[in-house]
């Protein structure tokens, strides 16, 4: 007998996302999200042990229950596009709690890009507006496509200000988007032109460093805030008054407080764990006028829903392959004799 695990890789991962539609994939994720998030308590959750360097970051992103453990390793490394290598790349584990042994080994550096938009949608719906139409994007690289799709699929956006320093990302951003007939692209000069009039602002900057991308005059009575690329400490987008003007969510705070746009701010500046709002089962009481802040620096819990969607998916359909990454022998206790 051989204790066998199932493997996906990049490209067996990327021809079903093509076969079954990257929406489809989004619109199985947010039950799971919302269940794993409705279970808060039953977690064992850590701040993500990080390496730094200058030119960027190292990290792994554990957390488990009581049946299932997952583990990502994950990078961000702003300059590497010069070098024609993305910005995050990442794999993922899943194993089995009973045992210790592994169940599936994945890519996941679309599954990040995907469980990333699916969070920003899950949170947008219960914290934003109702029937928002229209949102601001600032940042056009890489993750950008996928919160433009799933706000669009999941929340129904009609309409896209579209802003990046860099304006071929925004022609190529554009360029991907231009299948979806009833979504308007609109490609602007300035963030604060892009933010002029949105329900939704949505941040995914790369760069590793204490910026100010929303200055508070951008910012209008109604709006909900989605910011995603303040992801590591000494990297934010948010000028500091924008958290004072309304209520900031955040996913698990001891993180954030590392990492997040909230790095900065006392000890006592008060912020609601997004868990809190999901294990309500219904959209926070808002009047019309407030505003949200949803502070996304990315947290294992979202990996484990992905990833436990994976599973169950190569599971039901076949994908990917089984492969012997652990020993199983006559005598647990000889694992020489697997050499001698």
């Amino acid at each position: 007998m051989k204790i066998k695990t199932k493997y996906i890789d990049l490209e067996t991962m990327s021809n079903y996302i093509k076969e079954v539609g990257v929406e489809s994939i989004m619109e199985k994720l947010i039950p799971y999200l919302e269940e794993d998030y409705g279970n808060w308590e039953d977690f064992a959750k850590i701040p993500r042990p990080t390496h730094h360097s200058p030119v960027g970051v190292n990290e792994l992103m554990p957390v488990g229950n009581q049946e299932t453990f997952t583990c990502k390793y994950v990078n961000g490394h702003p300059d590497n596009p010069k070098d024609n290598l993305l910005t995050v790349v990442a794999i993922g584990l899943l194993a089995e709690v009973s045992s210790g042994y592994p169940l599936l080994l994945c890519e996941m550096t679309l599954l990040t890009a995907i469980r990333t938009a699916t969070n920003s949608v899950m949170a947008a719906k219960y914290l934003a507006k109702e029937n928002p139409k229209k949102m601001a994007l600032i940042g056009n690289g890489c993750q950008s496509d996928f919160q433009a799709i799933a706000f669009h699929k999941l929340l129904g956006i009609e309409e896209i200000n579209c802003y990046d320093v860099d304006e071929a990302a925004t022609d190529r951003l554009i360029s991907n988007l231009s299948k979806y007939k009833n979504l308007k692209v609109v490609k602007c000069n300035s963030t604060k032109e892009a933010c002029k009039g949105v329900d939704i602002i949505t941040t995914v900057t790369a760069d590793k460093k204490f910026s100010i991308i929303l200055t508070k005059d951008m910012i209008e009575p109604g709006m909900h805030i989605n910011c995603v690329g303040g992801d590591c400490p000494g990297k934010t987008e948010l000028e500091s008054d924008i958290l004072f003007m309304g209520d900031v969510y955040v996913e698990f705070e001891p993180q954030s407080r590392i990492e997040g746009e909230i790095q900065h701010m006392a000890d006592d500046f008060k912020v609601t764990e997004i868990a809190e709002v999901i294990k309500s089962q219904k959209r926070i009481d808002r009047k019309e006028d407030d505003i949200t802040i949803f502070d996304s620096v990315g947290f294992a819990l979202e990996d484990f829903s992905i990833l436990r969607l994976i599973y169950q998916l190569a599971k039901d359909n076949n994908i990917g392959t089984e492969e012997v990454l652990v020993p199983l022998i006559d005598n647990p206790k000889d694992l020489y004799s697997l050499i001698k």
